[in-house]
């Protein structure tokens, strides 16, 4: 990864729809309990990154795909950090639902 790559923005749109394509995926939105309810990307889950060690009790699976999301893509980064030392080896950092394009689930 060169320099200038930190700068990049993640594209949540493109990685959306990888994890859509990939069976058994699961769409993890990291935010706290409140902005999920206040609108979310359909069919994602709700992990706040606060808690996010507790996946471990719901996941056993550590090849399970996730797709990891947040509002500006802060908290996704820590939480697949946190997710991959914890041996999760398939975990991918979507980045901010504020870059997101598609429908709202309320």
């Amino acid at each position: 990864m060169g320099f200038f790559d930190m700068f990049k923005l993640k594209d949540i749109n493109g990685e959306l729809e990888k994890a859509k394509s990939i069976n058994g995926s699961i769409i993890l939105d990291v935010r706290t309990i409140s902005e999920y309810k206040d609108g979310h990307i359909p069919n994602s889950i709700n992990i706040p990154v606060e808690n996010i060690e507790s996946v471990a009790s719901k996941y056993k699976d550590k090849s399970t795909p996730f797709f990891v999301y947040c509002l500006s893509g802060a908290r996704s980064a820590s939480a697949a950090r946190v997710m991959n030392q914890m041996g999760y080896e398939n975990v991918t950092d979507m980045g901010g639902i504020m870059r997101y394009r598609g429908e709202i689930e309320r």
